[in-house]
C-alpha cells in the first residue's frame, strides 16, 4: 500500500478510537462525577496523544524504506533477468517516455499527466532534466532554467524545487521517475563543437547533486540520452557521472543507458560495471521491427543483467521520421505498440517503455510541434495504445513473471519472421506459458513443456485489445496441439494462456496479488 494510503488509513484509526474513548470518558464523568472542565481536559489530552501517536506510526512507515514505501527500494532479482524490491515483491517495469515533463508542464498540469499514468498501471515515468544542445539550459513553465550560467556546478534551486514536487508528487502515486541528468549532446563529442556542457570533473559534481538530492526518492537514473558512446572521453564522463550518482545516493538506486536508436547499452558500452540493467532502443524506423531480437541478444550476455526496449515505436509517431522522403501521415498505431511490447516481453525482458509522439514532448496548440506532433498531450493521454499497456501488465502480473523465460522451442510450428512472427515463454517450473500471435495466425505447441498432473491444463486465449480473457477448456498436456486463434488478420493479435490449473492462477484482469518471495 502506497505510504499516502497507509497515512489516511491510520488517520481513520486514530479518530475513529478517539470517538470511542470520548464515549468512555462520557461513561467515566457519570461515574464519577467528574467537573465539566476537567472532563474537557481529559477529552483535549487524549486526543493530543492519539495525534501524537500517529505522527510517530507515520514516521515509523516513512523510516521502514529508502523510498518511504512498503516494499523498498528496486534491485535486481536473484535470477538477474528481473527486477524487485528489497523485500523480494517483483517489479514489473512499465515506462511511459515523458521526456519534457519537467520544462513544459506546471505542478498542476504534471499532477494531471502523473494521476492519469498511474490509473493506467504504469510504473516508470521516464523524464529528462536537461534537453539537448541549445535547448539544454530553457527555462521550465515557471520561468526558471536548470543551471545558473549554464553550469553543472550550480544547479538552480528554484528549478529544482520544481523538479522535487513533481517527484513527490509520482511518489505519492506509488510511481518511479525514470531520471535522466541530461540529454545526450550535452555530453556527447561525436559529431559536436566545443563549448560542450559536460566534462569528467563536472559530471561528478552533478551526478552527486542528484543523488543526494534523490536518494530517498523512487527514482531510476537513466544516463545517455538517444545518444552513442564512440570515444574513451565520452566513456569517463558517463562513468563520472555514475560515481556521483552512485556517491550521492549510497547505492541504493539502479542506473541503466538510453542509447540511439537502433541501439544496445550493451553494445555502447558491454563493460560498464555501473549499468545495473540493460536498455536498447528498437527506435521508428520501420514497422514490424522484431523488438525481441535485441532483447535476446542481451538476455543471452554473461554477466546476466535485466534488460528492456526503453524506446520502442511510439504511437502516432510518422513511420521512418528520419529517413528522406517519409510520409508524416503514416504513423504508428497501437498495433505497432502492442507487437513491441509482446515481442520483448516474451523474450525475456524486464517490462516496457510506451512512447506517444504527442506525449514525449507535451505537444499543445500554443507550441511549436516536432516531429509532426498534432495531437493535444491531454487528448493524447487515452491514445489506444495507452488502453493497451494496462493489459499487458494485467495479462504478465496474473501470473509469477518474474519466473519466465523465453522458449521458442515449444513452437513446433507457424510464423517464425516478420510481423507475424510467434513468440513464447514458459514458467521455470513448467506451471505455465505465454505465447503471442501478431496476426492471429495458428501455430503448433509441444506441450510437453508444461508439467500438468492429469487433465488440469487450462487453456485461455487473451485478447490484447479488450484486455479480456476467455478460458476455453482443460485438457491434458500430451503431444503437439495446433491452436487456431478465434479471428485473424493483419493487427488481430491473440494471447494463448496455457496454465496449469493446480495453481490457481487468476485470470488475467482478475484481482491479483504479485506474488512476493
Amino acid at each position: 500500500m502506497p505510504i499516502h494510503q497507509s497515512a489516511f488509513l491510520l488517520n481513520d484509526i486514530v479518530f475513529n478510537k478517539y470517538d470511542e474513548l470520548e464515549e468512555l470518558t462520557n461513561i467515566s464523568n457519570r461515574q464519577y462525577d467528574l467537573s465539566e472542565h476537567n472532563s474537557s481536559e481529559i477529552r483535549s489530552l487524549l486526543l493530543a496523544l492519539l495525534k501524537f501517536l500517529f505522527l510517530i506510526l507515520l514516521l515509523i512507515s516513512f523510516s521502514k524504506t529508502s523510498y518511504g514505501q512498503s516494499h523498498g527500494h528496486l534491485k535486481v532479482s536473484p535470477n538477474h533477468h528481473y527486477l524487485e524490491y528489497s523485500d523480494g515483491t517483483p517489479f514489473f517495469y512499465l515506462g511511459d517516455t515523458a521526456w519534457y515533463l519537467f520544462r513544459r508542464l506546471n505542478l498542476k498540469q504534471a499532477d494531471y499527466y502523473l494521476k492519469n499514468r498511474a490509473n493506467k498501471g504504469f510504473t516508470v515515468i521516464q523524464a529528462s532534466l536537461l534537453e539537448s544542445g541549445g535547448d539544454f539550459n530553457k527555462p521550465n513553465a515557471l520561468g526558471d532554467k536548470p543551471l545558473i550560467d549554464g553550469d553543472p556546478t550550480k544547479p538552480n534551486p528554484a528549478y529544482f524545487k520544481y523538479v522535487d514536487q513533481v517527484v513527490n508528487e509520482a511518489q505519492k502515486l506509488g510511481l518511479h521517475i525514470g531520471m535522466l541528468p541530461t540529454w545526450g549532446g550535452n555530453w556527447a563529442r561525436f559529431n559536436k563543437k566545443p563549448p560542450y556542457v559536460f566534462n569528467v570533473k563536472n559530471a561528478k559534481i552533478y551526478g552527486e547533486f542528484l543523488g543526494k538530492r534523490y536518494k530517498k526518492k523512487p527514482v531510476i537514473w537513466i544516463l545517455g540520452g538517444d545518444t552513442g558512446v564512440y570515444s574513451p572521453k565520452e566513456r569517463a564522463i558517463l562513468k563520472s557521472m555514475a560515481e556521483g550518482l552512485n556517491e550521492g545516493v549510497g547505492g541504493d538506486h539502479l542506473i541503466t543507458f538510453h542509447p540511439v536508436g537502433p541501439g544496445m547499452s550493451s553494445q555502447f558500452l558491454p563493460h560498464a560495471k555501473w549499468i545495473n540493467f540493460n536498455m536498447s532502443q528498437t527506435s521508428h524506423s520501420a514497422r514490424n521491427i522484431d523488438t525481441g531480437i535485441f532483447i535476446h541478444h542481451d538476455y543471452n550476455l554473461k554477466p546476466t543483467k535485466p534488460t528492456l526496449d526503453g524506446e520502442p515505436a511510439y504511437e502516432m509517431m510518422p513511420v521512418g521520421f528520419y529517413f528522406k522522403n517519409y510520409n508524416r501521415y503514416n504513423r504508428f498505431t497501437s498495433y505497432a505498440v502492442r507487437q513491441g511490447a509482446y515481442w520483448s516481453i516474451l523474450a525475456g525482458a524486464c517490462g516496457f517503455t510506451y512512447g506517444n509522439n504527442n506525449i514525449w514532448q507535451f505537444y499543445d496548440t500554443d507550441v511549436k510541434p516536432k516531429d509532426w506532433a498534432d495531437i493535444p498531450w491531454k487528448e493524447a493521454l487515452n491514445e489506444p495504445g495507452a488502453f493497451d499497456m494496462t493489459y499487458v501488465k494485467q495479462l504478465f502480473e496474473s501470473v509469477p513473471f518474474e519466473e519466465m523465460k523465453p522458449c521458442q522451442k515449444m513452437i513446433v510450428s507457424g510464423p517464425d519472421h516478420g510481423g507475424a512472427k510467434i513468440r513464447a515463454a514458459v514458467a521455470r517450473d513448467r506451471s505455465f506459458a505465454i505465447i503471442y500471435t501478431p496476426q492471429g495466425k495458428s501455430f503448433t505447441v509441444d506441450r510437453s513443456y508444461l508439467k500438468v498432473k492429469g487433465r488440469t491444463l487450462k487453456v485461455i486465449w487473451y485478447n490484447p485489445r479488450y484486455g479480456v480473457a476467455h478460458w476455453v477448456h482443460t485438457s491434458d498436456n500430451s503431444a503437439y496441439q495446433t491452436y487456431t486463434p478465434p479471428t485473424s488478420g493483419k493487427k488481430t493479435d491473440w494471447i494463448l494462456l496455457l496454465e496449469d490449473g493446480a495453481k490457481h492462477y487468476p485470470l488475467p484482469g482478475a484481482k491479483h496479488s504479485v506474488s512476493k518471495k
